[in-house]
């Protein structure tokens, strides 16, 4: 394999690895405060149709994004109110939540199909870094949202690890009941981890439809969210550990798709498998005989009466 062509695999390998990226660190902020939500796949979806739509109208991306990050808290919300307020089982409302936000994002892009989109993000070199050799190409010559999601993972890290509020959120998805008798508001602290990791997911929806392919297509998210919950573990709830998978994710997928450009033929089916293959794989590998460092109350609902 020649060096332009592991320069080209490895530069694809972040850029498919971001939308991923951005929902897997919502996912585990979520999972930090005790919640499992396995609606990731239908919040990225309202977010990319919401983005969509909101830079076709407006021909701003930066208001699409925003908006897709807006609605995914949103549609987020929904889940918090399920299984924060009224303590429905978490694993339920995540998957009729996904099934909503397929729904919900089908409709309301019906007419967005075939549209093109004017105005995406569009990849550039930062502050000259691209000239770099190798390294440069690969990190410094991609999007503004790429560059974003650079310094997202260690603001999360030094959020959850280094602040007293990433130590009560992390506090309240150990111990909920010893957390709210040292005086933490346990249902305002999931409701708020909830909607951040919405509105992260939601931003992973968005950078689909305004920049990794810009366009609306319905269920254009193919799984990635499944993915980021997989990955979630693979991390071992850990923002660090979190861009390497999504980095590895990512070049799974890029790579089927140079493996094609080059001439070397193997089944298109078998490629696109390739990314959830190795998801089962990772996940197998890494939980297999140990909890792999889960929050102690994950998926546990939570009722005051019963500290």
């Amino acid at each position: 394999m020649s060096i332009s062509l592991i320069t080209a695999v490895l530069a694809a390998a972040i850029t498919a690895g971001t939308p991923i990226l951005y929902a897997s660190l919502g996912e585990l902020i979520t999972e930090r405060a005790g919640i499992l939500n396995l609606g990731v796949e239908g919040m990225m979806l309202v977010g990319a149709v919401t983005g969509f739509m909101v830079t076709v109208q407006t021909g701003n991306h930066w208001l699409g994004f925003c908006a897709g990050m807006f609605f995914g808290g949103l549609v987020a919300l929904i889940h918090a109110i399920l299984t924060v307020t009224l303590r429905a089982n978490q694993v339920v409302s995540g998957l009729a939540l996904t099934m909503f936000g397929t729904g919900f994002s089908g409709y309301l892009g019906q007419k967005m199909i075939g549209i093109p989109l004017e105005s995406p993000f569009r990849a550039f070199n930062l502050l000259g870094l691209g000239k770099i050799p190798f390294i440069g190409t690969v990190f410094f010559q991609q999007d503004a949202l790429v560059y974003l999601s650079y310094l997202l993972v260690p603001l999360c890290w030094y959020f959850l690890f280094r602040t007293n509020a990433g130590l009560n959120l992390r506090a309240v998805g150990e111990h909920p009941g010893a957390a709210d008798a040292a005086g933490l508001n346990v249902a305002l602290l999931r409701y708020l981890a909830v909607f951040v990791g919405g509105v992260l997911s939601g931003a992973g929806g968005a950078y689909l439809s305004l920049a990794y392919s810009p366009s609306w297509v319905q269920n254009m998210t193919a799984g990635r969210g499944w993915i980021a919950v997989a990955l979630v573990i693979f991390a071992m709830w850990n923002p660090l550990k979190a861009i390497v998978g999504a980095y590895l994710f990512g070049g799974i997928e890029a790579l089927g798709f140079r493996l094609q450009a080059v001439g070397i033929t193997i089944s298109p089916f078998f490629l696109k498998m390739l990314p959830y293959l190795f998801t089962i794989f990772v996940l197998v590998l890494v939980t297999s005989g140990r909890n792999a460092g889960a929050p102690a109350a994950l998926g546990l609902p939570y009722e005051r009466e019963e500290r």
